[in-house]
């Protein structure tokens, strides 16, 4: 028996997720990263509102505690989105201008 790698103590549910996306040409990879800006934008404007509307007092308790719990999700979707870019990015620096 091994013992854990030294991050499964850190984070154990932490995974890799490896993704192949054929790409015909730059021009193809500059859509695919304006499509996740794009979403990535969308997602933050949803954040905002929400979280403006939650810290303004909008609703009940109940539907301030499911707005709270709305915003943590829309901000793990910016999250995400953030490290596809990121990884686009560094997978292809100079072709996403």
């Amino acid at each position: 028996m091994t013992d854990p790698a030294p991050d499964a103590a850190v984070e154990p549910d932490r995974a890799i997720l490896r993704l192949e996306v054929p790409i015909a040409s730059p021009r193809e990879l500059r859509a695919l990263r304006g499509a996740l800006l794009a979403a990535r934008a969308t997602e933050l404007s949803e954040i905002q509102r929400r979280a403006g509307r939650l810290n303004l007092g909008y609703g009940s308790d109940t539907s301030r505690e499911s707005m709270s719990d709305e915003v943590a999700t829309l901000r793990q979707r910016w999250e995400m989105l953030d490290r596809l870019i990121a990884s686009i990015d560094a997978a292809s620096p100079g072709d996403h201008g």
